[in-house]
């Protein structure tokens, strides 16, 4: 246990703050997750809208 003491004392605030902006970030990083499984949806669908808008133009 002693010599984890140092390496508590040396490193501790840095982890602490990163396990805190982590933290944080944790929702913000699920939206892009998400947003980012639902583009081929996303894009299958304007096209899709867009094929339609182009036959009743053409």
């Amino acid at each position: 246990m002693d010599m984890w003491l140092p390496f508590l004392s040396e490193f501790g605030f840095p982890v602490v703050v990163t396990l805190y902006l982590l933290h944080r970030i944790e929702s913000k990083l699920d939206t892009v997750n998400h947003s980012i499984l639902k583009l081929p949806e996303n894009i299958h669908q304007l096209l899709y809208v867009r094929s339609i808008e182009h036959k009743k133009n053409g």
